[in-house]
């Protein structure tokens, strides 16, 4: 994996079993990558004057083991290239101790914030921001 980030499960986002919600899964997905965005050199604040953005299509999630209040995780994150409008994200939520709790999978793409429609060649645009492309990839 490019990029990894590190979360500690807090005790807020835990459901009735004490384990961490689902949804909260989703997040920290979100959470690694924006986080490798901005190590790349692509901060929100840049695809927004370029009049471009990040969209999910579409995500899926493997729940591998439980996390619990406290634990600390890392948050792997990779970009995939195929070519045309979309490209896919792998992430893997790991504990400490090496044991994977998720692999989340994502597809997503860049929306033109004018048009309304994912951009032709999502690559080429985000290597034409980033100051370091090797990190998505590119």
């Amino acid at each position: 994996m490019s990029f990894s980030t590190q979360v500690m499960v807090r005790g807020y986002e835990l459901d009735t079993q004490g384990h961490l919600n689902q949804a909260v899964y989703l997040q920290y997905g979100e959470h690694a990558r924006w986080g490798l965005l901005r190590a790349a050199g692509v901060a929100q604040e840049k695809l927004i004057a370029d009049g471009i953005g990040p969209v999910v299509l579409e995500t899926t999630i493997k729940y591998r083991r439980e996390l619990r209040g406290g634990d600390e995780v890392t948050i792997d994150c990779a970009f995939e290239w195929s070519g045309g409008k979309t490209f896919r994200i792998r992430q893997e939520i790991r504990k400490l101790d090496d044991t994977v709790a998720a692999e989340i999978s994502v597809i997503g793409g860049i929306l033109d914030l004018t048009a309304r429609k994912l951009v032709a060649d999502p690559g080429a645009r985000l290597r034409a921001l980033a100051e370091r492309p090797e990190l998505l990839g590119l």
